[in-house]
């Protein structure tokens, strides 16, 4: 009883030392009610040296809490498992390789809490309307200074958010998904290469946005862009048209199927609020026995600014 007394009064003395931001601390309680209640009571007590005994998760949640120095300190906690991690990133539409290992979904979760990430800050994220978050119904105007590889980025985290979401096997909410994303007459060129090749070819929003769509949803594919420099690149023509390219990986669970490499060509459309939308989408994918049975993590973008540039013209 007096090494609970002693634990309490040192409780109260350091439940406002933690190191957490507010962001780091409404993702770390996320990722606590993940865990079973066993785990929790465990890593209440480890963090604590036993000191503090509480009876329930809410007690042991604002323990742990409080006696985080730390955000990174957290995530590499022993209890806090790699699923966990990768769970509370799904949740979030953050997307990572089912495959990723610990040490590379605390790199993501900490780039995912830090100050000035632009899209969300981790308390609200979820409850914010996914429309408000969409780089293209932002009013940046491509006017000096407009930055290409900057949309590239945004676009994409948007995008591949978007189309993952509709994979219903990561048990994640659908987000907004739709051929409202598109320009009436956008293009798709579909190149598929596994075992044999397939091309298919689609026009209009709504079958552009039906295919794009049965990848995720009726294929259960998950598409994770490499959204390094080696693997994304933008390209603006004085016309208006933005084209992005980015190479990534493919997969269905934890198996890895291939890689891919996707262009889209942007224009803005000034009658809805200045907003981005696709006007057509190049998907190139090759399976593992196209790659001689070789998967590259991280693969690069095999794309040159020359070769964006005669897309654009």
């Amino acid at each position: 009883m007096n090494a609970e007394v002693i634990g309490l009064k040192l409780l109260f003395a350091v439940s406002n030392m933690s190191g957490l931001t507010e962001t780091e601390r409404a993702g770390c309680i996320k990722i606590l009610m993940f865990m079973s209640k066993g785990d929790l009571l465990s890593l209440s007590d480890t963090v604590t040296n036993k000191l503090i005994v509480v009876e329930d998760e809410k007690e042991a949640t604002q323990t742990i809490l409080s006696f985080t120095k730390n955000a990174e300190e957290f995530l590499r906690r022993k209890k806090v498992h790699r699923d966990i991690i990768f769970k509370y990133l799904v949740k979030e539409g953050v997307t990572m390789p089912p495959n990723s290992e610990k040490h590379q979904l605390v790199k993501r979760t900490l780039a995912h809490w830090s100050p000035g990430r632009g899209v969300g800050d981790g308390t609200c994220s979820r409850e914010t309307d996914d429309t408000d978050m969409l780089p293209n119904s932002t009013n940046t105007e491509p006017e000096e200074g407009f930055d290409p590889q900057v949309l590239a980025q945004q676009f994409c985290q948007w995008f591949f958010q978007l189309l993952n979401s509709q994979n219903l096997s990561l048990g994640q909410q659908p987000q907004d998904w739709g051929p409202q994303h598109f320009w009436p007459d956008v293009k798709l060129y579909l190149r598929v290469s596994a075992g044999s090749e397939q091309v298919e070819e689609f026009l209009g929003a709504e079958l552009v946005s039906l295919r794009l769509q049965a990848l995720t949803r009726e294929e259960r594919l998950l598409l994770s862009p490499n959204l390094e420099p080696h693997g994304l690149r933008a390209l603006a023509s004085p016309h208006g048209l933005v084209m992005v390219a980015v190479a990534g990986t493919i997969h269905r669970n934890d198996a890895c199927l291939g890689i891919f490499e996707q262009i889209f060509g942007l224009i803005r459309s000034p009658l809805e609020s200045n907003s981005w939308k696709i006007k057509v989408v190049r998907l190139k994918i090759r399976g593992q026995d196209a790659l001689g049975g070789t998967v590259i993590a991280a693969p690069a973008l095999n794309y040159n600014s020359t070769e964006l540039q005669l897309l654009c013209s």
